[in-house]
């Protein structure tokens, strides 16, 4: 895999808006707080526009953007401002080549999975499934999501094991051992690209999974999807994230946990549940594309290989 270069005080972090859009006064309160970690702050056009309510930008605007960023000798990484909606659009969009021939650090998750995926697989660009610039770090990270993020931007090192904070336990679900490259992200967004050319390649990894707002139902019938279509088949092993408002609201019945147990226990991969990343009070940066090891029985993802140079 191709790698950015780990960060250092005072280099240029890119701010793109590859998805939805944010106001101008929280847009501020991020770069402000990106500056304040040390770092210099280049804000794409896009990140000021609004097209359509929910889109920051046209598709062509946000994936001219992201093209630029990666070609800009000034920007050091790229760090997207949020989520919410719109970047599955852009990927046909993107110049591949461009960015497999200029390797940056790449921030962000939720609706960013479907960039995660397409780097990887079309760039072979590791990336960072970590807190973004207006949705989480404008308005305040936690401190033990800050300190993952800030490890894994500005550290050319293995992360090794992902701890979390005190109170939350790792959980195993199917007990035994998997190694590979983490690969996955939001579940809604991985369902997002079944069946496209930028479906989730599974084979021989580590699939990392979470969501929030949906009901167990929909959960449900995006796994069935993700089962289907051989994901679990393939996989190495199983991390389970954070389900952030994911309880039944319209009826009665199973929990996020149920459905976990009757679809991908059967499998029987290593799996680990409650590892606190994605749309939790806390989210830990994870990168994706390097090599880590799975232990379920113990409960412990450790990452082996670094994600910058």
């Amino acid at each position: 895999m191709k790698k950015g270069k780990a960060l250092r005080a005072g280099d240029t972090i890119g701010l793109v808006a590859t998805s939805s859009p944010a106001t101008e006064e929280v847009l501020v309160k991020a770069v402000d707080a990106i500056m304040e970690m040390g770092f210099k702050v280049k804000v794409g056009a896009a990140c000021y526009e609004t097209y359509g309510g929910y889109l920051a930008g046209t598709p062509g605007q946000r994936a001219s953007e992201l093209n630029a960023m990666f070609a800009d000798d000034e920007v050091d990484g790229i760090m997207c401002m949020r989520g919410g909606y719109g970047s599955p659009q852009i990927l046909p969009l993107l110049d591949y080549d461009l960015i497999a021939q200029n390797p940056k650090l790449f921030v962000g998750y939720s609706d960013i999975t479907a960039l995660h995926t397409a780097f990887g697989q079309l760039a072979q660009l590791a990336t960072l499934h970590g807190p973004m610039a207006t949705s989480d770090i404008a308005q305040g990270l936690d401190d033990w999501s800050r300190q993952y993020l800030l490890r894994a931007m500005t550290r050319p090192e293995p992360l090794g094991p992902i701890v979390n904070p005190p109170g939350e336990d790792i959980l195993c679900l199917v007990e035994g051992q998997a190694y590979g490259p983490i690969v996955g992200g939001n579940l809604s967004l991985v369902a997002a690209l079944m069946g496209t050319p930028y479906q989730l390649d599974t084979r021989g990894k580590i699939l990392f999974l979470e969501d929030i707002d949906e009901e167990p139902y929909r959960i449900d019938r995006m796994l069935t999807q993700l089962a289907l279509g051989g994901l679990f088949d393939d996989c190495a092993g199983i991390v389970i994230g954070t389900w952030t408002s994911c309880e039944p609201k319209k009826r009665e019945g199973f929990s996020v946990w149920d459905v976990c147990q009757n679809i991908i226990v059967p499998y029987g991969k290593p799996t680990i549940w409650n590892v606190q990343i994605g749309h939790g009070s806390c989210n830990m940066a994870l990168p994706f594309g390097v090599e880590a090891t799975l232990d379920a029985t113990a409960g412990v993802l450790a990452l082996e290989e670094s994600l910058t140079v």
